[in-house]
């Protein structure tokens, strides 16, 4: 299988010994304790399960600087984007500033439990040029418009650095027991099921008629034994369509669409950044660390609006050292139906013209299920169109 991302073996922070969990619960009682943002507690989450090896705790300002301006840590080591804790200045009392050692408690819980704790290296405040300045190199923006843009300066402007040990993974166990699975349970069911050849294909959305062609293309095109579809658990930006949704909607199509025993649907515990390319390079590199030996990457990948190029979250991937990662990148064009094919394909694999495609936007077809117009089956499997259509009629009905 696929060596993990800059390490020989997984690195996951979770504190998984009840011994040791019980005397880390102690502890978190009597240290200063703060109230993180959700992005921080994703990112605790993701080092918590692995995903974000050889990583071991957040990053100061020197580290976010070199990550942003040169898509690496100042000790070399290829990074995309910064993993940071961000605090706002009224959260910073002095017993935080002199503290050690800090209990970071989850925005995300009721009652706010300790998420993990965290060793305080440093807290480094940054001032708006900076913020500007990598904003503008992660996001290609600065518009408080966009959604990524808007929550990273909404999180406050105080780094807090330093390594951390995790005690639990948040809400995403719980609400999403036959979803939610760290790194290294994906790497066990790969081996389980004896993988050697896996395609990752992530999504915040539902799955249509061109995701699922999308990943049967690559499947059949790179041989592989088996596609990964790795939804994203965490936030999202308003309008886009709940986690259990879509957990339901994808799990529906792959029973009754997908060759037996050819997938695995599993979720991971992080926020949307839609942070585009740098976002695209942060997919491929958990997913490594996940075991998987190719990602699908499609038209628009984590975008949002139009902030990106259609592809470039592909051709970023030229544009890094050959070997930043191990990870290979299985590229999609624009996937439509095509009346004259009678199927779903790649434009740039068709000879015909655009009048033969059929196309919605996302718009139309959120609109057609809110007023329950069917979904063209060309477009959308009956059985996921009609779990959506129920989500958006109850939308409707509160």
């Amino acid at each position: 299988m696929i060596k993990p991302y800059g390490s020989d073996k997984l690195k996951p922070l979770i504190v998984d010994n009840e011994k040791l969990l019980a005397e880390k619960l102690k502890e978190a009682e009597g240290l200063p304790s703060i109230i993180i943002n959700s992005a921080a507690a994703a990112n605790a989450v993701m080092m918590g399960a692995g995903y974000f090896t050889p990583l071991d705790g957040f990053m100061n300002k020197d580290e976010t600087l070199s990550v942003a301006e040169n898509l690496k840590l100042p000790n070399g080591l290829f990074w995309p984007v910064p993993i940071v804790n961000m605090a706002k200045n009224e959260s910073l009392t002095d017993e935080i500033r002199k503290a050690k050692r800090i209990a970071l408690l989850d925005p995300n819980v009721p009652g706010n439990p300790v998420i993990a704790i965290q060793e305080v290296d440093s807290i480094d405040k940054l001032d708006p040029d900076f913020f500007l300045h990598i904003l503008e190199r992660i996001y290609k923006t600065a518009d408080f418009e966009h959604p990524g843009v808007f929550n990273f300066l909404s999180s406050g402007c105080n780094l807090i650095s330093g390594k951390i040990e995790v005690l639990n993974y948040s809400y995403f166990q719980a609400e999403f027991p036959d979803t939610f699975r760290t790194a290294v349970e994906i790497r066990d069911l790969i081996n389980q099921n004896k993988w050697e050849k896996i395609v990752a294909f992530q999504t915040r959305n539902p799955m249509h008629r061109a995701h699922e062609e999308l990943c049967k293309m690559a499947l059949k095109m790179v041989k592989a034994d088996g596609v990964l579809i790795h939804m994203l658990l965490g936030k999202l930006k308003k309008g886009d369509i709940p986690a259990d949704v879509r957990n339901r909607s994808i799990r529906k199509m792959v029973e009754l669409y997908f060759p037996k025993d050819t997938v695995l649907v599993t979720g991971y515990g992080f926020d949307m950044l839609y942070a585009g390319p740098r976002e695209a390079l942060l997919h491929a590199l958990f997913r490594q660390n996940a075991g998987c030996t190719h990602l699908i990457i499609g038209r628009d990948h984590a975008g949002v609006g139009d902030y990106y190029g259609a592809f470039d979250a592909q051709t970023i991937f030229d544009e890094i050292p050959k070997n930043a990662l191990d990870i290979q990148i299985f590229r999609g064009d624009h996937t439509v139906w095509c009346k004259k094919c009678e199927e779903v394909v790649m434009m740039r694999d068709c000879p015909h013209d655009r009048e033969d495609y059929l196309l919605l936007s996302g718009t139309k077809v959120r609109n057609m299920l809110a007023h329950g117009e069917p979904l063209p089956p060309e477009f959308s499997r009956p059985e996921v169109a009609e779990i959506l259509s129920g989500y958006y009629k109850s939308e409707l009905d509160q």
